[in-house]
């Protein structure tokens, strides 16, 4: 059990940090506690058994996921390999390592384990869905299609659906992402599915919703996951994001702070010190900035994780730049995908070099995909490389697509588009008008 407290304890700071220490954190007890409990219990008990180590590894997921806290991750993964250790053709710990190792960020490593699930066991759509999803997150697109569609032909349920949606969304058909998201929530509530993976589907609609620019629809679905998920951290964001695009910010600002106060995640921080400085709390939101610093650096697995979300701020933010091209880089080593390079392009952009910006952005706009974050850093490069036409249609399609993309780089798109004559497209989207 001294492991398992101890994880607890590597966030304290964080929160205390935040300003958002609850009391009774420690003291709060889940069903993934009661689980690691026993599990742990049962090693003990029978410290040659690989299920037990299986369970327990299994528990710390769990834990990981109603959490937010990666370190849980570390955890599980010491209990997999034992199970792997004392029976090395346990497929089902082998496909739980490989979504151990995908969360992680080792997606090589990810794609190993889960393949040799697969290999194991043919029909274990969950391995299937884990070698998918390692294959996205490095760029390998058309195998994660094939992989993703032998998944759904074996079960067609809210685990496939949902991967699926992921996929569509990246390569530009944002309807049928959304319509395979309601597939999932059907059936992740009529087979009874683990509560926060349906409020994870419900919090995923609500996203791309939110992306699209349909506040109603996003503002149901988030409400929906906190209906489903008591406290949903995901949720509660995606709530207070909204609530941001709807300039009812001291809503915002709590909705971050309860976000915050299940887990510290360096974007949530981001987010409420946006909105902080965007009502002039100049200091709340330094204070709110130094968060995202400090959870990027708390341990080795966060180091690992958050690489992109950091560079991804110190570029928003014009702050330390050259870190936040390093970062870009080392990100692209390691992932390939189509925001490997949307960040890479804005870092570069940042540090001066618009022309290799222009490559870059070049590669995260090729599948198609429909975000107005890429737009903007696309119309931004155009901008700076004084190519005022396509400055004009990647800042109006970024405007388009969701005029609530960003607190701050939504006006700079209207202003940019209003100094480069483009007064029609900015009348039709300025004040967050569709």
């Amino acid at each position: 059990m001294r492991a398992h407290r101890y994880v607890g304890m590597t966030i304290v700071s964080a929160f205390v940090l935040a300003g958002l220490w609850p009391g009774s954190l420690l003291a709060q007890s889940t069903s993934a506690d009661q689980s690691i409990g026993f599990a742990q219990r049962q090693v003990t008990r029978k410290p040659y058994d690989a299920t037990v180590y299986h369970r327990l590894g299994d528990a710390y997921i769990q834990k990981a996921r109603e959490s937010g806290d990666v370190t849980y991750f570390d955890l599980a993964e010491r209990a997999l390999r034992k199970a792997l250790e004392l029976a090395p053709r346990y497929g089902d710990a082998a496909r739980h390592l490989a979504f151990v190792l995908y969360s992680r960020h080792d997606f090589d490593g990810a794609a190993r384990e889960a393949q040799r699930a697969v290999d194991l066991n043919p029909t274990d759509a969950h391995a299937l869905g884990v070698l998918g999803d390692a294959y996205l997150e490095v760029g390998k697109y058309e195998a994660a299609r094939e992989t993703y569609g032998t998944m759904t032909r074996l079960r067609a349920d809210l685990y496939s659906f949902s991967r699926r949606s992921g996929l569509r969304s990246l390569t530009g058909d944002p309807e049928g992402a959304l319509e395979d998201l309601r597939l999932a929530i059907a059936d992740g509530r009529a087979g009874r599915r683990p509560r926060e993976s349906v409020a994870w589907a419900q919090w995923q609609l609500g996203s791309d919703y939110f992306a699209l620019g349909r506040l109603p629809e996003a503002e149901a679905q988030y409400q929906g996951a906190l209906g489903t998920y008591p406290n949903y951290y995901r949720a509660l964001a995606g709530l207070a994001q909204v609530r941001a695009a709807q300039r009812r910010y001291e809503q915002a600002i709590e909705l971050y702070k309860r976000a915050l106060g299940v887990i510290p995640l360096p974007d949530y921080a981001a987010a409420l010190g946006d909105v902080y400085a965007r009502i002039g709390r100049s200091d709340e939101a330094r204070r709110q900035y130094d968060l995202v610093e400090y959870i990027g650096r708390l341990n080795a697995i966060n180091k690992v994780i958050y690489n992109r979300e950091l560079a991804y701020f110190y570029a928003d933010h014009d702050m330390k730049l050259e870190q936040a091209l390093d970062l870009a880089k080392k990100e692209l080593e390691v992932r390939k995908d189509v925001y490997a390079y949307d960040v890479l392009a804005w870092a570069l952009l940042k540090n001066g070099s618009p022309r290799e910006a222009l490559a870059a952005i070049t590669e995260a706009l090729k599948l198609g995909t429909r975000d107005a974050r890429l737009f903007f850093h696309a119309g931004m490069i155009h901008h700076e490389l004084g190519d005022a036409e396509q400055t004009r249609h990647y800042l109006g399609l970024a405007l388009v697509t969701n005029p609530h993309f960003h607190p701050f780089h939504s006006e700079t798109a209207r202003r940019v588009l209003r100094e480069a004559g483009a007064e029609e497209t900015a009348r039709v989207v300025v004040g967050g008008e569709r």
